[in-house]
C-alpha cells in the first residue's frame, strides 16, 4: 500500500472513531401526562387533564376557583369502569367519553364549595371539586 493512502486511511479511522459528547441533561423534569396542567392565561381556561381508569377517575378530587372558567380534558383509558361518560352535579353537562380520545368538558364554577362528578350511575365512579 502506499505511503500517501495508508496516511489517508489512518486519518479517516480516527475521525469517524470520535464520539461528539454527551448533551448536558436538562434541568426540567416533565409531569406525567394524567397529571398535566396547563396555567391559564389572563381571560382563558384552566386545562386539567384527566384519565378514566380502572381505579376510576384520575385525579378524583381537584380544585378549581369560583368563576375561572376550567377545561377537563377527559381520557377514557378502560372499559374496566362504567365511567364512560361524565357528569357534573348542578350543571347540564353530559358528555360521553369514547375510548382513547380526549374529550374536553367546559364549566365555569360559580359558587364555592364541592361539586361531585362522574358517571350516570349516581356517580359511582367520580370524585370531587372543590370550588374556591
Amino acid at each position: 500500500m502506499r505511503p500517501s493512502l495508508l496516511a489517508l486511511s489512518s486519518v479517516l479511522c480516527l475521525v469517524a472513531c470520535k464520539k461528539d459528547p454527551a448533551p448536558a441533561p436538562t434541568a426540567e423534569v416533565a409531569k406525567p401526562a394524567a397529571l398535566a396542567e396547563k396555567p391559564a392565561a389572563p381571560g382563558s381556561a384552566r386545562v386539567i387533564e384527566l384519565a378514566v381508569t380502572e381505579d376510576g377517575f384520575v385525579p378524583n378530587n381537584l380544585t378549581v376557583k369560583k368563576d375561572q372558567p376550567v377545561v377537563l380534558k377527559v381520557t377514557r383509558k378502560t372499559d374496566a369502569t362504567c365511567a364512560n361518560e361524565i357528569l357534573i352535579d348542578g350543571t347540564d353537562i353530559n358528555v360521553k367519553l369514547p375510548l382513547d380520545t380526549p374529550v374536553e368538558v367546559a364549566w365555569t364554577p360559580k359558587a364555592t364549595g364541592s361539586v361531585k362528578y362522574g358517571c350516570a350511575m349516581d356517580k359511582m365512579v367520580g370524585g370531587v371539586l372543590l370550588v374556591e
